[in-house]
């Protein structure tokens, strides 16, 4: 079972602070902030900080509303 979880993880993208700014289409500050609030899951690296693309998907996904 553990080497299951291994292959898992192995096969998730992560994205760079940048790259997670670029494509919710905020600032790099707006992605820190949510990362340091605890709102945006974040793996650190070394001093960077490092987001899986599920976690980017999800966080838009529930923030989406319906305006009108």
């Amino acid at each position: 079972m553990a080497a299951d979880n291994k292959r898992e993880l192995s096969e998730v993208e992560f994205l760079t602070v940048a790259e997670v700014a670029q494509k919710m289409r905020v600032s790099k500050m707006t992605v820190y902030r949510l990362v340091h609030g605890g709102e945006l899951p974040a793996v650190r690296v070394g001093r960077s900080f490092r987001v899986s693309e599920d976690d980017v998907n999800e966080y838009l996904s529930k923030s989406f509303f319906q305006a009108g």
